[in-house]
Formats: structure tokens, C-alpha cells, sequence
């Protein structure tokens, strides 16, 4: 059973339908209602169980009424990935408190809300799968994101610290790392402009990636092949980090 926090669209969406089609139940959660419904309609279309539930990864007690619910309705959660982030593109001398406490709370300080509120029945039963979603950001520095690559580097650190005080507990805790994936979030970012060209001219395989193409990372981590991985960072990023002179 899989909990997906953002899971109503982009890679959200896309996990909890991977982890849908694997044979899971999944509970896709966000804060908006109309989402949550269309997300839950294609799970149910896919022959699993769900519940219509919202929640915010910035309110521990919304989380904490998700996990009532899911555990009520659906008996446990063997699966979490937390999906939930927001990015804004602005030059670091002009990033504000106000603007860099909401990435960080969002993208840094969610995934841990949801992996404590989460976690705690996971750790009780002794056994769960923790899948976070990090970025080329968790490795690399990105143009006049500071506030998002502060948070996806420390989502990296998270996860493996969670990974070595977690794991002997029957939970392993793991992260995917993205490269450019177009969504909605970065569509702004990308198209048409000498950002997106660079980020195609790094990338070995020439193009952004398809949502899908992340599908078989979350499987994978989320199943009992991936036993004895903890701790990972998996970058699923056409080469990107692989990358130098490409000409």
C-alpha cells in the first residue's frame, strides 16, 4: 500500500500510476480536492484501492489525519514517496525570507513531516519503502534556483541520514533523482529558452526526459529486489551527470 504526497500531478501522478499498474493500492495526496478525485478515478480505473484524501506537506496535522485515514481504510502503508515540491526561478540577491521559508518548507521540510508522520507506523510494523524525490540539484548548482537547490541537496542528506538511523529498523529510505523532466512546475524554465538548450546540450541523450521513463526507478525501489539498497540516490537523468565536453 503506497502513499504518494504531490501525487495528483507531474511526477506525482505519473509514480502513483507506476506504482498503480505494479499492483499496488495507492492514496495519491495534495492539497487541492478536484485533483485528489481525478487522480483517485485512475487509480480505481486501474483495479486498485484508494481513498480520496487531501493533505498539505507544510501542515503536519493535515499529514497526520492522512495517515488516520489511510490506516483505517487501507490497514497500513508499506510504500511512501514524497512527491510535493515547488520551485521558483529568481536571482539570489533578490530571493526574500518570505520566498526562500516556503521552498524550503515545501520541498525540504515536508519530506521530513511526511517521512516522520509516515514513518512512525512504518517502523512499528518493521518494514516500509521510503522513496524521495531529489534533482539534479542534489548534486550540482543551478542558475538563480538557490532556495530549490539548497532544499534538494538537503533532501539528499536526509535521505541517507534516514537511510542509516531507518534501515535496521526494516525501512529503507532511497531517493530518485530527476534530470529534466518537463512538467508544469519547470515548463516556464524550459521551453524556448538558452536554459532549456543547455540543459539539452549536457544531456547526452538529447532531449528531456518522458515522465514514464521514471516509472521503473519508483517499481524498483519500492519492491522487495530492492532489499538491500539504502541509502541511494538514483539519478535518472539521460547522462546528465555524466556529463562534460559534449562537442
Amino acid at each position: 500500500m503506497a502513499v504518494v504526497t504531490g501525487g495528483t500531478s507531474g511526477i506525482g501522478l505519473t509514480l502513483a500510476r507506476a506504482l498503480a499498474e505494479a499492483g499496488a493500492d495507492v492514496v495519491p495526496l495534495s492539497r487541492k480536492r478536484d485533483q485528489v478525485d481525478k487522480a483517485v478515478d485512475e487509480i480505481d480505473a486501474l483495479g486498485r484501492r484508494s481513498l480520496r484524501i487531501t493533505a498539505d506537506v507544510t501542515n503536519r496535522a493535515s499529514l497526520e489525519e492522512a495517515r488516520r485515514a489511510v490506516i483505517n481504510g487501507l490497514e497500513k502503508v508499506d510504500i511512501l514517496v514524497n512527491c510535493a515540491g515547488i520551485t521558483k526561478r529568481t536571482p539570489t540577491l533578490d530571493v526574500s525570507e518570505d520566498e526562500w521559508a516556503s521552498i524550503i518548507d515545501t520541498n525540504l521540510t515536508g519530506t521530513l513531516r511526511a517521512c516522520q508522520v509516515f514513518g512512525r507506523p512504518m517502523i512499528e510494523r518493521g518494514y516500509g519503502r521510503i522513496i524521495n524525490i531529489g534533482s539534479l540539484a542534489s548534486f550540482i548548482g543551478l542558475f538563480e534556483v538557490a532556495a530549490y537547490t539548497a532544499s534538494k541537496s538537503a533532501v539528499a542528506g536526509l535521505t541517507r541520514a534516514l537511510a542509516i538511523e531507518w534501515g535496521s529498523r526494516g525501512v529503507n529510505v532511497n531517493a530518485i533523482a530527476p534530470g529534466v523532466f518537463r512538467t508544469a512546475l519547470n515548463a516556464d524554465l524550459l521551453d524556448g529558452t538558452e536554459r532549456g538548450k543547455e540543459f539539452l546540450l549536457r544531456t547526452p541523450l538529447k532531449r528531456f526526459g518522458k515522465l514514464d521513463e521514471l516509472s521503473g526507478a519508483c517499481v524498483f525501489l519500492a519492491s522487495e529486489a530492492a532489499n538491500f539498497v539504502n541509502g541511494e540516490v538514483l539519478a535518472v537523468d539521460g547522462g546528465f551527470l555524466a556529463s562534460g565536453v559534449n562537442q
